[in-house]
């Protein structure tokens, strides 16, 4: 029974969290130093224009904000045939919900982690991997729902039989 709808919300999902390990999470710059900070899913890299050119001041490595994410795609990989067990996919569903949260939060602390690395930002925004990581929490959240309201229904059928 791939062919559920909570089966194409995971794949969805999996999707955004394969995106959000190989694309920039965050981005902070100052437009009077010239001074730039993009948080990778591997690295945190500060970069300065010298001269017409730019260059890489310092990095600081994150290989969580890169190994989460795939982890985490797994588990769903997992998870979406497990169709059998409607159970067992919901508590596969709530781990993955919890450990996305926690990359946000992760996320979140190194943003301002960037802080330290550049003076004063002028420009400061998400980029596609963060928001790659919500569309991938709201359809794991999606799909737990379809998921819950399967099992409601069998419990239904099982019930008037």
């Amino acid at each position: 029974m791939i062919q559920r709808i909570q089966s194409v919300f995971l794949v969805l999902s999996i999707i955004c969290l394969i995106a959000t390990s190989f694309t920039v999470y965050w981005v902070k710059s100052n437009n009077e130093t010239q001074e730039a900070v993009n948080l990778y899913p591997r690295e945190m890299v500060s970069l300065k224009m010298v001269e017409g050119v730019q260059q890489e001041v310092a990095t600081a490595g994150n290989i969580h904000l890169f190994l989460l994410p795939l982890l985490i795609a797994g588990i769903l990989i997992f998870s979406l045939f497990q169709f059998k067990n409607r159970m067992r996919q919901m508590q596969l569903g709530a781990l993955s919900s919890f450990l996305m949260t926690l990359t946000m939060i992760m996320t979140a602390y190194r943003s301002t982690q960037m802080n330290e690395m550049i003076e004063s930002t002028t420009y400061e925004f998400p980029a596609i991997g963060f928001f790659a990581l919500v569309m991938a929490m709201l359809f794991n959240i999606s799909s737990n729902r379809f998921i819950r309201k399967d099992e409601k229904l069998v419990k239904s059928m099982d019930r008037i039989r």
